[in-house]
């Protein structure tokens, strides 16, 4: 089956170029110049994976992604960014996006995202087929559903985004063991490129905002010092 991808991006050129690289990973490109038309055509389904820059005309890039996080359904969503401020990025994540690049991109990188997201797209899919035999996993006061993909700490609900899901879920199958930033983005992400260590750190500290009593003293996801990161023993 050919995937297909939504590109959402109003630039020309840049549009251009994003819809030849899906293209030359043999999926089919369709690409929109402006957010609200964009939308509209992620409704009309079909879609495998979403592009989407965040300065667009007609409906902005944070509403759209908003707009696709209330759809049934999980579609990933990557975003294209002209800027590179932390609070640009947690934003972007914070309304449902998967990932971000920032611009200018290069081609071979804006392809090991893609093929990333549909990695992890078929991991979860995978999973989904074999759900009964992955078990809860509940561990002093924490509990995270692998199934429905829920989490709750002390019976209260919280709130994660997609990657941040995935993230715990992931510290919490390897209760004890320590792992490098770089570890996590190859696990976690699908890719591991240099300099892109600050994604992980973005997303843990998003993380223990939203999981930990007090996030400057976390009690499941800890730092090792020199090393990365843990999930209490």
């Amino acid at each position: 089956m050919i995937r297909t991808v939504l590109i959402i991006e109003d630039n020309p050129g840049i549009g251009e170029l994003v819809r030849m690289q899906v293209s030359d990973l043999g999926m089919k490109a369709v690409l929109m110049d402006r957010g609200d038309t964009g939308l509209e055509r992620f409704r009309e389904g079909g879609v495998d994976l979403v592009i989407l820059d965040l300065m667009l005309p007609g409906l902005d890039g944070l509403s759209v992604c908003r707009e696709i996080r209330a759809c049934p359904g999980y579609v990933p969503v990557l975003m294209l960014t002209a800027k590179s401020t932390e609070l640009d990025r947690v934003l972007g994540l914070e309304m449902g996006a998967d990932d971000y690049l920032t611009k200018p991109f290069s081609v071979a990188e804006l392809a090991a995202r893609i093929k990333a997201l549909f990695r992890r797209v078929d991991a979860l899919s995978h999973g989904s087929s074999d759900s009964k035999e992955v078990e809860e996993i509940q561990v002093d006061g924490l509990k995270i559903d692998p199934v429905r993909r829920r989490v709750f700490v002390d019976d209260r609900e919280v709130d994660l985004t997609a990657r941040e899901f995935d993230l715990l879920w992931h510290f919490a199958s390897h209760r004890g063991r320590v792992f490098s930033r770089a570890q996590l983005l190859d696990a976690v992400w699908g890719y591991n490129h240099e300099g892109y260590e600050h994604t992980v750190n973005t997303h843990i500290n998003r993380l223990r905002n939203k999981i930990e009593t007090d996030p400057a003293e976390p009690r499941y996801v800890q730092t090792v010092w020199g090393v990365g990161y843990r999930f209490m023993d």
